[in-house]
């Protein structure tokens, strides 16, 4: 029976007409800016044979052959040439390609193409493959394993900074990749220059160490920018491709200083927090915007900390938490969470003021002081409002000139000239334009008063004049 079977199967026949060809979704295939050394996401050409008999495609080949930066995978084997790869009638194959580019001397964007060869029956085809490369520094936060002096082993993080080199600038010529943790040392100073971006692999951050410095002066025109590495418009707005910035105290003297920055897409955008000495000295963020993490946009714990200009918004759990007590001043700020990733629990805005000593592991209540100033708090929960106070004659908070959202009694003593649960009416909050529309009513609503040297102008550098808006962003009428 088995010898039957055998003998009966009818053999394949491909045709070898010039009539017969094959034909392709597309004849050019595209990749965005790759880092060099770094692959880049997959790319998928689709083959087909719309004919009614099966065909033998003669050549598949990249025309740089083994030189070239793209790499291909033709229905599941790897290479550079493939020769009669067979596709029976009215059926399909894959093709899949990558790049992989080798680093030059050119700071800015290089074009690096090559073409992708068919020949079927003597009939030819070509895809076109296009990238950009861009040459980087490439941060390695090296972990080693140490013993501590107790003898427990111990992860360890080689420091940007260390006893030789206090002080290291990076500027804006090539970007900067970071993975694993990229560590600001004790006693050393990052400083980031204006226009500088900031990349971080999968999982990896930037830690500034107790006493260490972080330093970001970033421009209007030219701000910096902290994201993921993967460039892919795809993932222009996914969040969670990275871990966070991690401040501990800074040194006295030497406060962490944040200015024209754009911190997005990551797991937590910027954490403070004091740790292992009494150093009081505050924070700065000015004219920042830290948007989409799946966690939270500003996780702060037992820290002073004076924000202007700011925009917090779309974040998993809490846009902004104040957490273990400390002291807070943010002025004419946006903090927005209209997050449809998952569902949300948690209020766009948390105070409290418990602190939990890490070396004990005891908590303490801790005074706790904030003021938000002609500022906006709202989204798309019914309350955006939300503390956890342990009862203290120590723990004062008030919004003042601002707009909110929130169940919460509206007492006297805690709001100020505010307004409750209107719509700001912001352009777009699923494209983060949290710019006002023209009906807002946070329009005119913020007090001048608060409005003196840097404050008297909003994020985009638009004069506030005698009639500011709430928010990080003044109203400014079309035609204007």
């Amino acid at each position: 029976m088995v010898v039957l079977a055998i003998s009966c199967r009818k053999k394949q026949v491909f045709s070898d007409s010039p009539s017969m060809n094959i034909s392709l979704s597309t004849d050019t295939i595209a990749f965005d800016t790759v880092f060099t050394t770094v692959g880049s996401s997959t790319r998928v050409l689709m083959i087909y044979n719309d004919n009614s008999e099966n065909l033998k495609i003669n050549s598949i080949r990249l025309e740089g052959g083994s030189s070239s930066p793209y790499s291909i995978n033709v229905d599941g084997e790897s290479g550079t040439s493939f020769n009669n790869t067979e596709i029976y009638a009215k059926d399909s194959l894959y093709v899949f390609i990558k790049v992989t580019i080798n680093p030059n001397d050119d700071n800015n964007p290089f074009f690096v193409q090559d073409r992708l060869i068919f020949n079927t029956n003597g009939n030819e085809k070509v895809v076109h493959l296009t990238a950009y490369g861009q040459n980087a520094n490439y941060i390695i936060g090296r972990i080693g394993i140490f013993p501590d002096q107790n003898g427990h082993y111990t992860n360890y993080y080689y420091p940007l900074t260390n006893d030789t080199l206090k002080d290291v600038h990076w500027t804006a010529e090539k970007p900067y990749v970071i993975y694993n943790v990229a560590l600001i040392d004790s006693d050393g100073t990052l400083t980031i220059e204006p226009g500088t971006h900031v990349y971080f692999h999968g999982g990896s951050g930037l830690w500034a160490w107790s006493e260490g410095q972080l330093v970001v002066n970033g421009t209007a025109e030219n701000p910096v920018v902290f994201q993921g590495d993967r460039l892919e418009h795809y993932y222009d707005n996914q969040p969670g491709q990275w871990d966070r910035i991690w401040l501990m105290e800074a040194r006295e003297g030497h406060p962490h200083t944040i200015d024209h920055a754009i911190i997005r897409n990551g797991f937590i955008g910027l954490q403070i927090q004091r740790m292992l000495t009494d150093n009081m000295e505050p924070a700065y963020i000015t004219n920042t915007i830290i948007e989409n993490h799946t966690g939270m946009g500003l996780y702060a714990n037992c820290y002073t900390i004076n924000a202007y200009n700011t925009v917090i918004n779309n974040c998993g759990n809490y846009c902004m938490a104040l957490t273990g007590g400390g002291s807070y001043m943010f002025t004419h700020s946006t903090i927005a969470n209209y997050w449809t990733g998952s569902t949300r629990t948690t209020e766009t805005l948390f105070f409290n003021n418990l602190y939990t000593n890490p070396s004990d592991g005891l908590t303490y209540h801790v005074p706790f002081e904030c003021n938000i100033i002609n500022s906006i708090v709202y989204g798309n929960r019914e309350n955006e409002f939300g503390t956890d106070f342990y009862p203290s004659n120590d723990t004062l908070y008030k919004f003042k000139n601002s707009l909110i959202r929130t169940m919460r009694p509206q007492l006297s003593q805690l709001y100020e000239q505010c307004m409750f649960n209107k719509s700001p009416k912001f352009k777009n909050t699923d494209e983060f334009d949290f710019h006002l529309d023209t009906l807002s009513p946070a329009i005119g609503i913020g007090n001048p008063c608060y409005c003196i040297g840097d404050l008297r102008f909003d994020l985009d550098g638009v004069d506030r004049g005698d009639r500011p808006d709430a928010g990080a962003y003044q109203f400014v009428p079309q035609g204007r």
